[in-house]
Parts: C-alpha cells; structure tokens; sequence
C-alpha cells in the first residue's frame, strides 16, 4: 500500500505545544505559523483531543496519521476492542470492516495473522501505517467491499468479525440489519462458508429477540457496558442453528471488578419472581443487563424481590454485596408531593433514577426544584400495588 506522511519533528513540536487548544481560535493565528501546514495540524489537534480518554495507544504516539474525516466516536474504544480480543484464537482472522484499524490491533495480539479489509482505500493505508508504528506486523491489508472480498478469498479462517457501517446515503443514522452496509443477512451464507466463528457487532439500539431471528445461527451474545454505559452488543454465530443462545452481560468497571451476568431467554421464562413492598435494600441493575431483559433470572439468581413487574428495580432485607449492579440502603418511602421530598432533602438535592413512572427525571426536578447531586437517590418507580412511590436511599 501507498506511505503515507507522517509529522515531522517541527510538526510534532507544534502539536506538543498547543494539544490542548481550541483549534477553530488555532486557525486564527496563521500568520504566526506560515512555515507549517497549520489547517493539517489543526485537524491533527483535534483527532487527538477527541481519543485521548478512547485511544491513550494511538494518543501517546506522535507518529500516527489520521484520516481527513475520521469518526472517532464510531471506533471501538481500546476496553471494548480488548475484550472482543479475547474472545478469539486460531490462525487467521478476517476484519472485515477495518476502519481506523483498532479492533484489527488488539485481535493481533491474540491469533497468529489478522486480514483487514476496507472498502475506503485512504482508511486502509492509515490504518496500515498506524499498525506499522505500533509494532502490529502481523496484519495483511486489503482495500475492497467486503463481499467482494469473500468472493475472491480462497481460504478458510477460524473467525470474521464484521461492524457494519449504521449510517445511510443521507448520514442517517440507522439499527436494522439489511440497512446496514455491509448487508450481514445477504452476505450470512458466505461468511459461514469461509470462517468457523463470525463475531457480529451491531447497534445496541436493535432488538436482540429480532436479531436472533434473523440471523438464525447465534450461540452467544455478549452485550458489554462500560462505567454502567452500553457500548457494543457482539453476535457469535457458526454453522449450528440455535433458538436460544446465552447471553453473557459484562460491565467494564475502573474501580472494582467487572460485573458478569449469564443466561439465556429460556432461563427467563421459566425463572420463578417473587414480589414485595420495599424492604431494607434497593437494587439497579447495570446497563448490560438492563439491555438483555434478563429480568426475572436475575432475581431469582441473586434472590431477591421486584418491586413490580414492569419495574426493573429490586429488593431484599439482606444486603446482596454480589449484585451486579447498583445497591442501596432504603432511608425512607415518601409520596411524590414536593413538600413530603423535601423534608428528606436538607441540600434539596439528589441523584434521581426513573422506573416504570409517570413522568421523567427533567419533570420531577422542575416539579420539585430538587437540583442534581449529593449523596442521596431517589427511585421514581410504582411498588407491587401499582402505587407510585419515591424510595429516598443512600449508597450501601
């Protein structure tokens, strides 16, 4: 593949200096800066600004190049890329929609050769320089469509991941599978003929009891949240069918250990929920699972109550320390009048959740004039009576 052109040392001066500046106000100063191709640096700048908490790898080396129109917020993060990387091994891997080349670095690590395909050439000799300066040798680069690719390919790999692209012609937005580019649905027979593993990632928008329609051939899916945010919801298909899959929720966490949470829909429908007015402790599950719909095995798993069958919020006299989740000690019920909240309140401030409730956080703050923050939370939901409630906690 083509070189690209790296900063030089001046150039790499430049941006040490002015890293953390507006670049639009950068813009302003050309005159200062004639000697430097000062609309590439700053377009440098702010590539950087915007990965820095994302991508420290690419952020610390200087020697990386970015393309014209890069959309960060559409690469996997390094956390989220690391953990599809151990899901792999084997021999060869087939990305087949590369992109800035992430995922294709971290799945480097873990099989012995990594095939990257992109459809946008400039995107693929990027992302073939980027791995160069990180040490990554063994990824092979191929600009091409990804079906296009497959059709050519005469060998088998032990897996193909694919992240298709989930915008329009219009740069829309979209979730279904046949909207997105490339077609999974359409190219599904293909995929199967040329790996033993597919590992699919999708928006975390698209209903996962469709998606297992659809596709037919899921064993697992893993629906990974990071700091309690969803981020990726990741199909592993093979040539089996299979109707009912386990789903794995894993909650990346920086502060303590990650939270897991394993089932199966099978599991939830058949699992056995108890209900019961508030009790001693109140329990959040965490996005993944809030995600999954794995409500009622989640219950039963951990032993607890629900306050309502709509409302994914639990409880227990005894304190849960395993819950994979949120936990807190109930201080007090208090109707939803502003008067009664109040009284609870001496900052007149608090952290507020909603669930299975009439009326939104926004709706609540401008009713009571409760201002966010502090150490208390409140839980706008409806107890097993039907009967909307506030459940004023602290953390356990």
């Amino acid at each position: 593949m083509a070189d690209v052109k790296p900063l030089t040392l001046a150039e790499q001066e430049f941006i040490k200096q002015h890293e953390e500046e507006n670049t639009a106000q950068l813009l302003l100063q050309g005159k200062q800066f004639r000697h430097l191709p000062l609309k590439e640096l700053a377009h440098y700048i702010q590539a950087r600004q915007k990965i820095k908490q994302k991508l420290p790898t690419w952020h610390q080396n200087l020697n990386i190049v970015y393309p014209k129109s890069i959309s960060v917020e559409q690469s996997s993060s390094e956390t989220t890329a690391a953990f599809k990387a151990n899901l792999v091994a084997g021999n060869i891997l087939i990305d087949l929609t590369g992109g800035f080349g992430i995922d294709s670095y971290f799945f480097s690590k873990k099989v012995k050769q990594v095939i990257y395909v992109e459809r946008f050439h400039e995107l693929a000799v990027i992302a073939a320089h980027n791995a160069h300066v990180l040490g990554a040798e063994n990824i092979t680069f191929q600009s091409a469509e990804a079906a296009t690719f497959l059709q050519t390919y005469t060998g088998t790999a032990d897996w193909i991941y694919l992240d298709p692209a989930r915008r329009d012609n219009q740069n829309q937005k979209v979730h279904q599978l046949p909207d997105c580019e490339p077609n999974v649905l359409e190219i599904l027979p293909l995929l199967l003929q040329k790996a033993a593993n597919i590992l699919l990632k999708t928006s975390p928008m698209l209903d996962i009891h469709q998606a297992i329609q659809d596709l037919g051939q899921v064993q697992k899916i893993y629906i990974i949240a990071v700091e309690n945010e969803c981020k990726e919801v990741l199909y592993h298909l093979t040539t089996a069918a299979n109707t009912n899959p386990v789903l794995v929720t894993h909650n990346i966490l920086s502060t303590k250990t990650d939270q897991n949470f394993t089932f199966n829909y099978a599991d939830e429908e058949n699992a056995t929920v108890t209900y019961s007015l508030p009790q001693a402790y109140i329990y959040e599950p965490n996005a993944a699972i809030l995600k999954s719909g794995g409500f009622k095995a989640l219950a039963q798993a951990y032993g607890l109550n629900k306050l309502h069958r709509n409302s994914q919020v639990y409880t227990s006299d005894n304190l849960v320390n395993s819950f994979p989740g949120r936990v807190f000690r109930l201080k007090n019920i208090s109707r939803y009048q502003k008067k009664d909240l109040l009284l609870q309140l001496p900052e007149k401030k608090a952290n507020i959740t909603v669930r299975n409730f009439p009326e939104t956080v926004a709706q609540i703050r401008k009713k009571t004039g409760i201002k966010e923050g502090g150490n208390i939370y409140l839980f706008a939901t409806a107890d097993l009576n039907q009967k909307p409630v506030i459940l004023v906690c602290e953390k356990a």
